[in-house]
């Protein structure tokens, strides 16, 4: 299991002379809103150092799918979102120094004092991630889960994650079993049980989390298709 690198992000001012550059970093960026929470009007990356000074992006954030890919810039290793509605802050999101494609995880936070509305998971847009045909699982709940994808059996702990290979065997129609389970007190308890259907071109993101409204333990799943989406110039 390797060390995670999903950055949950505790949103507030994350900026430090270290990390600004003379140039802003470009980075490609695919954004999804998590299942139950509204998703925000559309955002607009900022930076001070664009190369049109003062450029900005808009970001659409959906929920059922993930967006297009769009250049986003970076001031170091940070970028900002604003709202496109009053122009107040959104969210910071700290990316992998090394990174060049991302996606963006929103998901509503707690309302407390001096927390920006959303925080945000960062997933590496790589094939070690995703390899072809298989699937992306991250734990975003605050205990242990265990899954069952075909035949690999995995346990990941919070704010863990797993790349998974096109499982086989497979049946007649590209299909294998996909399996999650929650821990309630001393008890493992099935939270879903399918089929999908694994094909090339293709993979899964499944994210395991706490629904705010209910308080339930969730599973929710995108399905993406290639040719995964390349992202036109900024302007």
């Amino acid at each position: 299991m390797r060390t995670i690198c999903i950055c949950l992000l505790l949103l507030g001012p994350v900026l430090s002379v270290a990390q600004d550059a003379k140039d802003p970093k470009k980075v490609t960026c695919r954004f999804l809103c998590l299942e139950g929470s509204t998703p925000p009007p559309p955002l607009i990356n900022i930076t001070d150092k664009s190369p049109d000074k003062g450029a900005e992006v808009t970001c659409t954030v959906p929920t059922n799918g993930l967006s297009p890919a769009i250049f986003c810039y970076a001031k170091g290793d940070t970028l900002n979102f604003i709202f496109s509605t009053d122009r107040t802050p959104a969210a910071t999101v700290r990316i992998p120094p090394k990174g060049n494609a991302f996606i963006l995880v929103f998901v509503a936070a707690a309302k407390a004092a001096n927390t920006l509305p959303w925080r945000v998971f960062v997933i590496e847009d790589t094939p070690k991630n995703f390899p072809d045909g298989g699937a992306f699982v991250a734990n975003f709940h605050n205990q242990d889960i265990r899954f069952l994808i075909g035949t690999s059996k995995v346990m990941l702990h919070p704010a863990g994650f797993h790349g998974f290979a096109r499982p086989d065997p497979r049946d007649a129609f590209n299909m294998a079993a996909v399996v999650f389970e929650f821990q309630q007190q001393d008890t493992w308890r099935t939270a879903s049980e399918s089929m999908l259907r694994f094909l090339p071109g293709m993979r899964y993101l499944i994210f395991a989390y706490v629904d705010a409204a209910s308080g339930r333990p969730r599973i929710s799943t995108y399905q993406d298709f290639r040719p995964f989406s390349k992202p036109p110039e900024a302007r």
